[in-house]
């Protein structure tokens, strides 16, 4: 066995924010002080550690001289207080119309590791399956600014769930209260039908030419694409830095707490620099 140091590409700002959201959850818990294997600085550390490096349970128990159980729990525990701190999404909304009046809805697959499932309603169908994506994980929408930050997501819907489904359930019936308060909201064609204040390209029938279909839809188009493609930088924002999200093999309905959990490290790491 060969011993080596590493250095976890953090600042230290976000780990002692992080241990200060441990330690206010140990306060609530009435947790004695000395009764836990880890501080709550070197519990912020391995919670960091899973999301930055995707590291497994085993090796940050081994680093940390604890139980595998252990380090699933203090995972966990870290994952759930970081999830309670995301933004709700009346108030993200209620700073977008004080602010840009602008944002943008996408939602994405996170890919999961998992057995078959199959759907309730018996049509043998796998029920965490996208056909879409060829692959198991959960839907998570996402609402970004237009610069491209992001700014709220939604619980895990399974994989099978199309993203206008799952925006109905999560996002939609506040996105249309906010429309008529003058908010505008840019998506793809995978929310055709959106309703209110969401505008998304039109589709072209399939029984007309790229060529005949009319100028002023491909210009509409063009533009609200261009626009709209800035949303594509969130995902990538929160994919890029915490690269747990990109596998898991977790519990595809923990997916929603992750990115959560992932979207709070985002804010705070820019809150600290």
């Amino acid at each position: 066995m060969v011993t080596h140091d590493a250095i976890l590409d953090v600042p230290r700002e976000l780990v002692l924010e992080v241990s200060r959201l441990l330690a206010a959850e140990r306060r609530e818990r009435g947790t004695r002080r000395g009764a836990r294997a880890l501080t709550c600085f070197k519990q912020a550390l391995l919670v960091l550690r899973h999301f930055r490096e995707a590291a497994i349970a085993e090796a940050l128990a081994r680093d940390n001289t604890i139980s595998r159980a252990t380090a699933y729990r203090y995972i966990g525990e870290g994952t759930d207080v970081l999830a309670r701190n995301a933004p709700e999404l009346a108030e993200v909304l209620e700073q977008a119309l004080s602010r840009g009046r602008t944002v943008i809805l996408d939602g994405k697959l996170f890919e999961s590791d998992r057995c078959r499932l199959p759907k309730p309603d018996d049509s043998g169908t796998d029920l965490w399956y996208s056909g879409h994506k060829c692959h198991h994980g959960g839907n998570v929408q996402l609402l970004a600014d237009d610069r491209g930050k992001p700014l709220w997501s939604s619980p895990a819907e399974p994989g099978s769930v199309s993203d206008i489904t799952a925006a109905r359930l999560h996002v939609l019936p506040l996105l249309r209260k906010a429309a008529k308060q003058g908010l505008t909201t840019f998506a793809d064609l995978g929310y055709e039908g959106a309703g209110t204040g969401v505008h998304v390209p039109v589709k072209r029938p399939k029984d007309v030419a790229p060529d005949r279909f009319s100028a002023d839809n491909r210009a509409a188009n063009l533009l609200l694409r261009g626009l709209r493609a800035v949303g594509e930088r969130a995902f990538a924002l929160l994919v890029g830095r915490w690269r747990l999200l990109r596998r898991t093999t977790k519990s595809p309905s923990r997916i929603g707490d992750l990115v959560k959990a992932a979207l709070v490290l985002y804010k705070l790491e820019k809150q600290t620099h």
